[in-house]
């Protein structure tokens, strides 16, 4: 199918909770130039290291070259995930394949939050890819997401996970502005995460729907801050560990060890199939959450790898 097939950028199917906002732009509406971002990778694994062997990108997403500076993983390819407009608009639908091929060592993350600004007609929307193949150990973990007052989001996570393959996938969103006193005003946030395997097997879904009532979102949110959704707090973090180098209990064990003494709301449970395990955490102190996300991630690398988790430095 052509890249610039609407067919290939636009989700399958979009939530209603989104897909009612759906309007015509007065600015560049879908598909205009600059409003459809690909990005596609491929990494295999060449000598005794990870290296990037297939490269497209459409602006607005691009990459930094691979870098290798973790002294406890020489081999793995640290890519940096940039995008040229500074944040996502309305009408921009992204795209994003990765394939890290056998054996392969790949840490994905973010240069900075992503940030979603306000809309008055139509959503975005932002879909990502990833296939890790038989003895690849990836990592995807970005920086929080910022949903603006009045945004619309729907972004939608597809793992291929092998048998063999080791995956670790962050997703952090914040309640807003939160420097602003923005709260929960956001129009809607919504994320659907799929894990499969090679043959397509459904292993493990989760859905995000979080909709404050009124114009504008509802400054300060009342319909996601209850005690079943947000309970007030304004950080949600979740970590999924997917990996058969050890036993989904253990990696259990060791995210909930992890937060145990930090004072956060947290829950951690296996995934089905014994494939894994997951977190989510909530906190209203975002220096606190990512934090706690840091030590999570911290703790399960040395359970898998043997190998503490290494400092970014995007500061």
């Amino acid at each position: 199918m052509p890249r610039l097939d609407p067919r290939h950028y636009e989700p399958a199917r979009v939530p209603y909770e989104v897909r009612r906002h759906a309007g015509t732009p007065d600015t560049l509406a879908v598909g205009r130039p600059g409003k459809v971002g690909l990005l596609e990778l491929a990494f295999d694994k060449v000598g005794r290291r990870t290296e990037l062997t297939g490269h497209y990108q459409k602006s607005p997403l691009q990459i930094m070259r691979p870098l290798y500076f973790d002294p406890a993983r020489p081999d793995l390819a640290v890519t940096f995930l940039l995008s040229t407009g500074g944040g996502i608009l309305q009408a921009d639908r992204l795209r994003t394949d990765v394939r890290c091929g056998a054996d392969t060592a790949v840490h994905l993350t973010t240069q900075a939050a992503t940030k979603v600004y306000r809309m008055e007609f139509d959503y975005a929307t932002q879909l990502l890819h990833l296939d890790a193949g038989p003895g690849a150990y990836v990592e995807y973990l970005p920086e929080p997401v910022i949903p603006f007052v009045d945004s619309r989001f729907y972004q939608r996570t597809v793992l291929t996970v092998d048998p063999g393959a080791t995956v670790l996938l962050g997703e952090t969103v914040l309640a807003g502005r939160l420097a602003r006193g923005e709260r929960n005003a956001y129009r809607v946030f919504a994320s659907d995460l799929e894990v499969r395997r090679p043959d397509g097997e459904l292993v493990a879904v989760d859905t995000v729907r979080l909709e404050p009532p009124g114009p504008g979102g509802g400054v300060g949110g009342a319909g996601v801050t209850g005690p079943a959704v947000l309970a007030g707090h304004d950080v949600m973090s979740s970590l999924y560990v997917l990996s058969p180098l050890a036993p989904a209990a253990r990696i259990a064990d060791a995210l909930h060890d992890a937060l145990a003494d930090r004072g956060l709301l947290h829950g951690v449970s296996v995934l089905p199939q014994d494939s894994g395990a997951w977190l989510r955490l909530l906190g209203s102190d975002t220096r606190a959450c990512a934090a706690a996300l840091r030590a999570a991630w911290d703790a399960v690398r040395r359970l898998l790898i043997g190998a503490p988790a290494p400092d970014l430095r995007k500061t």
